[in-house]
């Protein structure tokens, strides 16, 4: 079996022998259309590695890393010097040391090319622009520079250093922009702005971060997936069915996939919200750790590694009620401008800057003058937003969040249960979350059952109608049906609903298999001095 590979450089991916997910037909498509790029993708899902296979195919051509790609017979570019610059090895500290760690590499690559007899200078504006002057009429050079706005996303808190930093970049790109000594160039970022005072989005370069042509260039596909893995595929399912490599079946496969989907896959970066991607770290990770571990495990990879933990903080801190509802439901709406227009990370949409950063994602079309549409992607991001969101709204030092109730809904009695959910409701701060109603309720149980990591489905259809809440495991599933009072001799009535309303409904009846269904008919009481589920019946 090929190795996965743990390298963003190709030369070491081929030295190694290690997979490559071939992508070289849209960077074929990208330099033959665009003489300048931009495009933003969350941190750990191959821009370094796309940049990287750019300069390789520009500086040394299809020999001998790209034998067997897409591209081979069909790359026809002369060569040229490439400078690659990683804005991710700079400070983000101290603007002078910054500035010093920038110069170098742009020295380095002067003399590296016999480029001479320039005015060297501590602004790397001025240093770029005095080497052009001095280089060769028909000299031309690739430009890449990885993660742009690393020094902007690290003092999102500090306004005074992201300004001075601002400025910077600015001055620098204002000093490369239009150069006809770059043959093509093409810059990456977490985030977008369309900030003039920045560089010219759409102007000097095109932003490709939505275009459907390449929504698919970073990250895995599910077919790219299981062309370039099927070898790790199979020991996936032979590990789990304690079965032959040679027998495993494609149905089995597919399966796999289809819980991996579920995991990493829906990431959406197209314009028309029609192709969709797989994080390419948890991919990695999780196959990697098939073969290490000799067992299938869903963990969650790409979050621990997301980065960018000064903006996750603050947009965790800021969330109401009604933000966390519109969360459960993937339908956050967003103004078509604050999306595709933001212009500064201190100011930006809060929702609009998650879903750059990775932990939103794209639910809508793009349409110019309607609401563009945003939710989380899939569960390894939902479980990691919902879990911090449980530490804002929970108290976790309460038994409900002892390691003892880690199985209490997959194997525990109906009793148990409720207990559990009733210790978990005692942990709420009632001052900043009150539990008023029914889809209150749902809600904040909702938020401690995904930030436990289980599956739950929210409000999940049937033909009949839809279940409050549904909690998957392999072989048990449990349904609530949660009535809402705040008056004790309501409560006997609620639960008679309660209980009616499944039996009719036939919640957690659909697509069953062979697991143990539990079925709870339960009301909370609201009232200060009752606040938990006072009544519950188990539906024979």
């Amino acid at each position: 079996m090929k190795l996965i590979a743990q390298s963003e450089n190709i030369e070491n991916i081929v030295d190694k022998n290690s997979i490559y997910v071939d992508k070289t037909e849209y960077i074929y498509n990208l330099t033959k259309q665009y003489d300048r790029v931009f495009f933003s993708r969350p941190r750990r899902f191959g821009k370094s590695l796309t940049l990287n296979t750019i300069g390789t195919l520009f500086e040394k051509g299809v020999e001998p890393y790209f034998n067997g790609t897409w591209i081979y017979d069909k790359w026809d570019q002369d060569k040229y010097p490439v400078l690659h610059l990683s804005f991710l090895e700079y400070s983000a500290t101290d603007l002078d040391a910054f500035k010093k760690n920038l110069c170098q590499p742009i020295r380095d690559f002067a003399k590296l090319n016999g480029i001479t007899d320039y005015a060297d200078d501590i602004e790397p504006s001025n240093l770029i622009r005095n080497i052009f002057t001095v280089m060769q009429d028909k000299m031309q050079i690739v430009l890449l520079i990885d993660e742009y706005d690393r020094q902007l996303t690290a003092n999102i808190n500090n306004p005074e250093l992201y300004e001075k930093f601002r400025i910077c970049i600015r001055d620098f790109y204002g000093a490369i922009k239009g150069k006809k000594q770059i043959k093509f160039m093409a810059v990456t970022g977490v985030t977008r702005l369309k900030d003039e005072s920045i560089f010219s989005v759409g102007a000097d370069i095109k932003d490709l971060s939505y275009e459907n042509d390449y929504s698919t260039m970073i990250g895995f596909t599910r077919d790219e997936i299981k062309k370039f893995y099927i070898d790790y595929l199979k020991l996936g399912v032979s590990y789990e069915n304690n079965k032959s490599l040679e027998s495993v079946t494609d149905s089995e496969i597919e399966n796999l996939l289809d819980r991996m989907a579920d995991y990493y896959d829906c990431y959406c970066f197209d314009e028309f919200n029609q192709n969709k991607v797989f994080s390419t770290y948890s991919v990695n990770d999780f196959l990697r750790d098939i073969y290490e571990s000799k067992t299938v495990r869903f963990g969650d990879y790409w979050f621990d590694v997301g980065g960018l933990p000064s903006i996750l903080t603050n947009y965790i801190a800021s969330f109401n009620l009604n933000e966390i509802c519109q969360l459960l439901t993937s339908e956050i709406s967003i103004p078509y401008n604050d999306f595709m227009n933001p212009t500064s990370l201190i100011d930006i949409n809060k929702n609009v800057l998650m879903c750059q950063t990775g932990y939103l994602t794209l639910k809508s079309e793009i349409v110019p003058g309607y609401a563009v549409t945003l939710g989380t992607a899939n569960r390894e991001v939902k479980s990691a937003l919902f879990m911090l969101l449980g530490l804002k709204i929970f108290d976790t030092t309460t038994p409900a969040f002892s390691l003892k109730n880690r199985y209490v809904i997959e194997t525990g009695s109906v009793d148990e249960i409720i207990s559990l959910f009733n210790e978990v409701l005692e942990a709420l701060s009632y001052d900043k979350y009150p539990v008023k109603d029914e889809s209150v309720l749902r809600s904040l149980l909702q938020v401690y059952l995904i930030g436990k990591n289980h599956d739950v489905r929210v409000e999940q259809n049937n033909s009949k109608g839809r279940s409050d809440i549904l909690v998957n495991f392999p072989k048990r599933r449990v349904v609530l049906e949660l009535k809402y009072t705040d008056k004790v001799n309501e409560e006997k009535i609620k639960l008679d609903e309660a209980e009616q309303q499944i039996i009719e409904k036939g919640y957690g009846l659909e697509n069953l298999d062979d697991r143990e269904l539990i079925q709870i008919a339960c009301v909370f009481n609201g009232d200060k001095n009752k606040r938990q589920i006072t009544m519950y019946k188990k539906v024979e």
